[in-house]
């Protein structure tokens, strides 16, 4: 029994409850996720594991795949001298971004404590004084640094959370992630208001990607495709909201749950470069959106000088080397 309860999908519906008392074995209706039988555990998050751990001392390891698994919250909060939020999308790039200030400012070695959950979520625990719950688990954490799309940031700096002007630093463009070998035949944005067509897509009232998500499937297809994607597939069920779609839509994807998903090109790169079973269908550069990463101190910092060191940082040519290595290229402008 516990390992069934094992195999079942994370981002899937589980349809039937295990049989009771008496209940005869014919009867109990199968489950609908079309995962493999043997779901192969190092496709979960965290994908990289203990490097993306900074702590000097990390004690006890105790991650269980799909059970407790804190994989967007990166070093240990006993003393940090900076803690940066970082809009989730680059999670994979923040390790080695951290790495090489720590090379450079070697004072914040094992000290340095960040974030990379959705930056909409991100504004929200700012907002209510650092403090976040997961599971069963509370802490707080009050942000030196907040780093999102350039919008975002820049209407943060208009409510007070954030200290202007947002710093700007590199670009990204669109992608639409798919299984590897593209088993549902997506060519393009038009393929993704087809009925049989599942799809993974991030929630506009989280994600700040669905503004430039709707705003491509809007050139590909009108109004009429936005609201297929958005609303007609959402209610029917085969398209699913993600609540922080940089892990739950490669999961989705490799669990077999849905055949497609926008996200930036360079998370799509990233799961290429892991070796998980996943591809990417370019969009034409027509139909894709370009969004500018920006970043900006954080209204009452703690850690203030810090803040000010990692914002120099990360438009140096080191830091944007490393994200040129999943595709993202400087802003120049």
């Amino acid at each position: 029994m516990l390992g069934a309860l094992r195999q079942i999908s994370l981002g899937c519906v589980v349809c039937a409850l295990l049989a009771g008392a008496g209940l005869a074995e014919e009867q109990v209706p199968p489950l609908m996720c079309k995962h493999p039988p043997h779901f192969d555990e190092s496709t979960l998050p965290p994908w990289r594991g203990e490097a993306e751990n900074d702590a000097a001392e990390p004690g006890l390891r105790f991650t269980v795949p799909e059970v407790d698994v804190l994989a967007d919250f990166h070093g240990d909060l006993t003393d940090p001298k900076l803690v940066i939020f970082f809009g989730g999308n680059y999670f994979f790039a923040t390790t080695p971004l951290v790495q090489a200030f720590e090379a450079a400012h070697p004072e914040f070695s094992g000290h340095i404590f960040w974030e990379t959950i959705p930056p909409g979520r991100l504004l929200e625990q700012i907002e209510k004084g650092g403090h976040i719950t997961v599971g069963n688990m509370t802490w707080t954490a009050k942000a030196d640094v907040f780093f999102s799309g350039r919008q975002m940031v820049k209407e943060a700096v208009d409510k007070g959370l954030l200290v202007g002007p947002p710093l700007p630093y590199v670009t990204n463009t669109l992608a639409i992630m798919v299984p590897k070998g593209n088993p549902g035949r997506v060519t393009g944005l038009a393929d993704l208001g087809k009925p049989e067509i599942r799809l993974a897509m991030p929630d506009p009232a989280y994600e700040s990607i669905g503004r430039q998500i709707k705003a491509a499937l809007e050139k590909a297809g009108g109004d009429a495709l936005v609201t297929m994607v958005y609303d007609t597939k959402v209610k029917n069920g085969s398209t699913y909201l993600t609540a922080i779609h940089h892990r739950q839509t490669p999961l989705s994807i490799m669990q077999g749950c849905v055949e497609a998903g926008v996200t930036w090109r360079s998370e799509a790169i990233f799961q290429e470069q892991a070796g998980n079973p996943i591809e990417q269908v370019t969009i034409s550069p027509d139909l894709n959106m370009t969004a500018v990463y920006a970043g900006a101190e954080v209204t009452g910092a703690p850690h203030p000088q810090a803040a000010k060191a990692w914002l120099d940082f990360i438009r140096s040519s080191e830091a944007l080397a490393i994200f040129e290595r999943y595709g993202f290229k400087p802003y120049t402008q």
